[in-house]
């Protein structure tokens, strides 16, 4: 009954060995299947890049150095920060006068005279107006079946509540502003970063650009 016993066991791990060293054949054999049917695949392969919500839109301080045939830009401007301020303005110096004699003698006496002031509200220029360039959609790109993908990405994204018409109209440019703003762009005009992160514009194709 011992000797049955061990051999009964010793035939159980023998099972055992051989059942793993079958499914290790199995994966390796699709992993082989997966290689070749990738590498049938005709074109090339998909890149994709994940945009955050933190990506910044690209914007220079000068204008475009030279024209580049299918690259177009736009150019925009910060407005001048204004501040108002009020400020006291000095009108006399303090000093000495002569004034008559307060019993109305035909005296005199040297006083003090205090300093005068008036108090003025005056616009003050905290910053400067600044002008910015960045690359935009070529205009052959802004068709009515562009702009309607625009209006319709906007409006998924909840910043668009206008009809999808395919005209970059006054609803459909503040709602690319509010997107953009959160990329670092406070401008209306479509930039071609935005484009690409919205989708429109694909990653390859930028990287043509």
């Amino acid at each position: 009954m011992i000797c049955a016993g061990i051999r009964t066991q010793q035939y159980s791990q023998k099972a055992d060995v051989q059942y793993m060293n079958r499914l290790r054949k199995i994966k390796w054999l699709s992993g082989v299947s997966v290689l070749l049917l990738a590498a049938c695949q005709q074109g090339p392969p998909v890149i994709s890049l994940p945009v955050g919500e933190t990506e910044m839109i690209s914007v220079q301080t000068k204008a475009p150095a030279k024209k580049v045939a299918g690259v177009c830009w736009a150019k925009d401007s910060t407005p001048a920060l204004v501040e108002t301020v009020t400020e006291k303005v000095l009108v006399s110096p303090a000093g000495r006068t002569t004034v008559a004699s307060p019993d109305g003698a035909p005296t005199y006496q040297t006083v003090n005279k205090p300093a005068v002031y008036k108090t003025v509200t005056r616009p003050k220029i905290i910053k400067p107006r600044a002008d910015f360039w960045f690359q935009v959609p070529c205009d052959d790109m802004m068709t009515r079946d562009f702009i309607g993908s625009l209006q319709r990405a906007l409006k998924s994204r909840g910043l668009y509540r206008g009809a999808l018409s395919g005209v970059m109209d006054a609803k459909t440019r503040k709602s690319v502003r509010w997107f953009q703003k959160r990329h670092g762009l406070n401008s209306a005009i479509l930039s071609f970063d935005a484009a690409r992160q919205l989708g429109l514009i694909s990653y390859l194709q930028s990287l043509e650009k």
